[in-house]
């Protein structure tokens, strides 16, 4: 039988997340999320809910699972997977690290699955985070969230038929991570993002996709290469009009006051707090040194 290979199931496939929605503020009632299911072709389906998606890809020996949600929704979501495949989850794949990709690793760890992410995933979970725009802060994570294997730059999953190539991506949404679907991103700048790095990772994208290919990303509907290539282009447009106001100095108050990115919120900011956000992150995407952590 021949083997398929899922690129990019985790950092190059299941991407990032809206804008600036990744953290609710309120807590969730679990009790009322249903699970969506979608069919995305060659045994490969999306599930859809409270938080960011999933992709279930499955072999003939095992489950390749992106992201995992919240904790509380492991029943709903296991009993969505048993229903497109017999098989165990054999690998859970976190794309990043923020609690609505990996609150499911702690069940689905106890029932047997690996756990596995970049090591910068790891590190951010183990040391805990704050938002940036937000000031939100997340505690680290119990020892039993963390991911159990881990990579640097990439990393080959290979069941009897399926191989899943991982390949992390620096300095994007946060360390390794990007593209949302019609929406501005979140820049997390302080944990490692960069909108030089989004443009970076998303030609990288492009080099993958023809007319065919589809996306999935951590948040809303599917994308193909014509919504990956507007969304690039909308990044270099915002990279290159802040350039100007942060090289005469102005303060980032300055360059709200400017509304530099007027026409394209139009387009991209699903609200006036959205605009704002994004004018932030790209101001201090071009301003402040990098993390030297990261």
């Amino acid at each position: 039988m021949q083997r398929k290979t899922l690129t990019a199931i985790a950092t190059w496939m299941a991407l990032a997340s809206p804008a600036f929605a990744q953290q609710p503020t309120y807590a969730p009632d679990f009790s009322k999320v249903e699970i969506k299911t979608m069919e995305f072709g060659d045994r490969t389906h999306v599930l859809e809910g409270q938080g960011g998606n999933m992709t279930v890809a499955a072999a003939r020996n095992g489950i390749i699972l992106v992201d995992g949600k919240f904790a509380p929704l492991y029943d709903k979501i296991t009993a969505a997977i048993a229903a497109v495949s017999p098989q165990p989850v054999k690998y859970l794949v976190n794309i990043l690290f923020r609690g609505d990709h990996t609150g499911g690793n702690t069940p689905f760890a106890k029932n047997g699955s690996t756990v596995i992410a970049s090591i910068k995933v790891k590190t951010r979970l183990a040391a805990g985070t704050r938002n940036f725009l937000t000031g939100v802060e997340n505690p680290p994570a119990s020892k039993e969230a963390l991911p159990t294997l881990t990579y640097t730059h990439q990393f080959k999953l290979d069941l009897k038929d399926r191989i899943a190539e991982l390949r992390h991506v620096e300095h994007a949404h946060t360390d390794g991570d990007t593209f949302t679907n019609r929406r501005y991103p979140n820049i997390d700048v302080l944990n490692g993002g960069n909108i030089k790095g989004m443009i970076a990772a998303t030609a990288a994208y492009l080099k993958l996709a023809n007319d065919k290919i589809r996306f999935v990303p951590g948040h809303g509907t599917l994308g193909d290469k014509a919504a990956l290539t507007g969304h690039r282009t909308m990044l270099v447009t915002a990279r290159d009009r802040m350039a100007k106001p942060v090289m005469d100095g102005k303060s980032e108050d300055e360059a709200l006051a400017a509304k530099p990115y007027a026409e394209l919120d139009t387009t991209w900011a699903p609200s006036e707090q959205a605009s704002k956000n994004f004018v932030r992150v790209v101001y201090h995407s071009l301003t402040d040194k990098p993390d030297a952590k990261s």
